[in-house]
């Protein structure tokens, strides 16, 4: 007799969802649509880079070397795709991430959408400045106005305002001054992967 109840609690339960094998399976959103349909979808809403791994996440993708080749895979065919029926954008690898960008050919229309084509170009002392700060990051600001020769305090104020440099830390010396690094928008902005990618250079000239 004192069997019967518990086998009713736990039959209401299961039919609840509070137990039960079903409970602890999470919802795959929108399974039964295409892989390839879905990573196309997260790339197009998303506002940033997204890895393969985010992406393998946010899309319930099981096992992880696994998923991020399924990941890789579905990128693949999808630029193919764009490829073969001549759309002006692609997915590209930026900032660590895959983002749809469109081809560099359309950079002067989109840019005149965007009516940024002038607030946006950067100064010659913008560019060098930036420059020394990639190659030569973590960096003091005294090391780049040695090499530049100049001032450049305004100029990193600048690119700082603009995301591209960031303060990543301090010198262990006097006075403790703060050492300049670039930024993942710097990544976006010059369609880097990773620091990596820039071009070799033993040494920096300007």
């Amino acid at each position: 007799m004192s069997a019967k109840p518990t086998v009713e609690v736990e039959g209401a339960e299961q039919a609840l969802g509070v137990v039960g094998p079903a409970a602890d399976v999470e919802e795959i959103p929108c399974a039964d649509l295409p892989l390839v349909r879905r990573v196309e979808a997260l790339l197009f809403a998303a506002d940033r880079p997204l890895s393969d791994s985010r992406i393998a996440d946010l899309l319930g993708v099981s096992g992880k070397s696994k998923s991020t080749t399924q990941i890789r895979d579905a990128v693949e065919e999808l630029n193919v795709s764009y490829l073969a029926t001549g759309c002006a954008f692609k997915v590209e690898q930026v900032a660590g991430g895959r983002q749809v960008l469109t081809l560099p050919a359309f950079a002067p229309v989109v840019a005149r959408l965007r009516g940024e084509k002038q607030q946006t170009r950067l100064t010659q002392p913008a560019i060098e400045t930036l420059a020394i700060v990639a190659y030569r990051q973590p960096i003091q600001r005294s090391e780049i106005e040695a090499i530049r020769g100049v001032a450049c305090g305004e100029v990193l104020r600048g690119l700082l305002e603009r995301r591209l440099v960031r303060i990543v830390g301090r010198a262990e010396e006097l006075g403790r001054p703060m050492l300049y690094g670039t930024t993942s928008e710097f990544l976006k902005v010059f369609g880097l992967s990773s620091l990596s990618d820039l071009p070799q250079s033993k040494e920096l000239r300007i």
